[in-house]
């Protein structure tokens, strides 16, 4: 069977691509050798029509709602599974036996406690330093702390990978934990013998005389929080990771830069956006009525936030079962919020309002996680840094990627230039 191609004609020459076909049938039109066959580029702003690698950690299909991670569906990790074993599973490309989740869990443990020295970091903070911003000069400094562990050499990096991957991803959990704390003015609660959620709660709840009493819906609703956010294919700090990583950098670097590209308001930052909304409602006395209506008639003060997403065309799968969780979790803890009560009001609005419908403007997981949150004590201001630590297994697993690939090559986008054209340089006495 002839291999499939894609015809271009350009400046009366005809080109022919070849076309790559995935596994579960998406097709790419290679256009590597574009450039040098033809002098042409394909312009394509924010790389939204790109393919900027091959992966097989995540299937995300907008269209269908449909998120798979290493080929399982997104609905049944999240029924069956736990975020330490989702973790597994995306790092590693298959579930754990019941050796490898033993070991995997006590390589968390034992890498949990943050040494005195670097301790010392979080003193040259003012307590009012935005979460995010402390992250990542924190991550970043994990690259000194442990330079046997980064040392910007693919070869050698991959070989302490596993002890590596366990590090981000646990100390990430206890530095947000002390970040809290930090900016709290509580002192920091050390690591205890725990689960993964169940200690993060530890660390950041628990008095120096009153240990954190874990409560299973809770911890069940942690979990599932940190494992719908795990990964989701090539968004902004994914293709950050792997941009930084082609140049050779370590896992700890990649990391920090996924963190700074998570800390944009368009990124990480939009549960945030949806709770200062549903906050503006309540506040004006609103069951959500008049805000749709405002939002239908174009107010941009009115902007309908945690709705549509920039990939998906469907209903975000993460968002059916967070919504459902979300219930579930108020529900068990006894705890009623009115904010609640306005997102539902939005999302059955928009779900049966043609005006939503046909624009395809369906609740996103950003929708319902802040809820969560919020009911379980964490601030609105910890949001995104929550986000960090769900998504570390996804950025742990894209770097591999990236430093396994032996034919890879440093990221290079090209542009289009759009600025003066060629000058000469005047001297001082004839610029006007």
């Amino acid at each position: 069977m002839q291999a499939p191609t894609a015809q271009i004609k350009v400046d009366g020459k005809e080109l022919t691509l070849p076309v790559m076909i995935g596994s579960e049938g998406e097709k790419a039109i290679d256009a590597r050798n574009l450039r040098k066959d033809s002098g042409y580029i394909f312009y394509d702003q924010g790389y939204g029509n790109t393919g900027s690698c091959e992966s097989a950690i995540t299937y995300l299909d907008g269209d269908n709602g449909i998120l798979r991670h290493r080929g399982y569906p997104i609905e049944q990790l999240a029924t069956y599974s736990d975020y330490v074993e989702t973790a597994y599973l995306i790092i590693y490309g298959e579930l754990p036996n019941a050796k490898q989740r033993q070991q995997f869990s006590r390589r968390l443990r034992d890498n949990a406690a943050i040494g005195t020295q670097m301790q010392r970091i979080f003193e040259g903070f003012p307590e009012s330093a935005p979460p995010m911003g402390m992250l990542t000069s924190i991550v970043s400094s994990l690259a000194a702390y442990y330079p046997e562990l980064a040392t910007n050499n693919f070869e050698k990096d991959l070989q302490n990978f596993d002890l590596a991957a366990a590090m981000a991803i646990s100390k990430i959990r206890s530095i947000v934990a002390m970040i809290y704390r930090y900016r709290h003015g509580l002192p920091f609660i050390h690591p205890r013998d725990l689960p993964f959620a169940d200690n993060f709660l530890h660390m950041m709840f628990s008095d120096p005389y009153v240990a954190y009493q874990p409560i299973p819906e809770v911890t069940r609703a942690l979990n599932l929080l940190l494992l719908l956010h795990a990964d989701h294919e090539q968004n902004c700090s994914t293709s950050t990771v792997r941009m930084v990583a082609s140049s050779g950098a370590n896992l700890f670097t990649s990391i920090a830069a996924g963190v700074c590209a998570l800390s944009g308001p368009l990124h990480g930052g939009a549960n945030v956006a949806v709770m200062q909304m549903l906050q503006s409602i309540h506040d004006e006395g609103d069951d959500g009525t008049r805000f749709i209506q405002a939002a239908k008639g174009g107010s941009k003060s009115n902007r309908l936030m945690g709705f549509g997403h920039a990939v998906y065309r469907n209903f975000d799968p993460r968002a059916r079962i967070i919504g459902k969780a979300c219930d579930e979790v108020l529900t068990r803890l006894g705890k009623s919020d009115p904010l609640l009560d306005i997102a539902k009001n939005l999302e059955q609005a928009a779900l049966k309002d043609d005006y939503f419908v046909s624009r395809k403007l369906y609740p996103n997981v950003d929708f319902y996680s802040g809820i969560i949150m919020r009911a379980l004590g964490i601030p609105t201001d910890m949001f995104t840094v929550m986000f960090a630590i769900g998504r570390a297994p996804g950025w742990i697993a894209n770097w591999k990627e990236v430093a396994s690939n032996t034919k890879g090559r440093i990221y290079r986008p090209r542009q289009v230039y759009v600025g003066t054209p060629k000058r000469d340089y005047t001297s001082m006495d004839q610029r006007a």
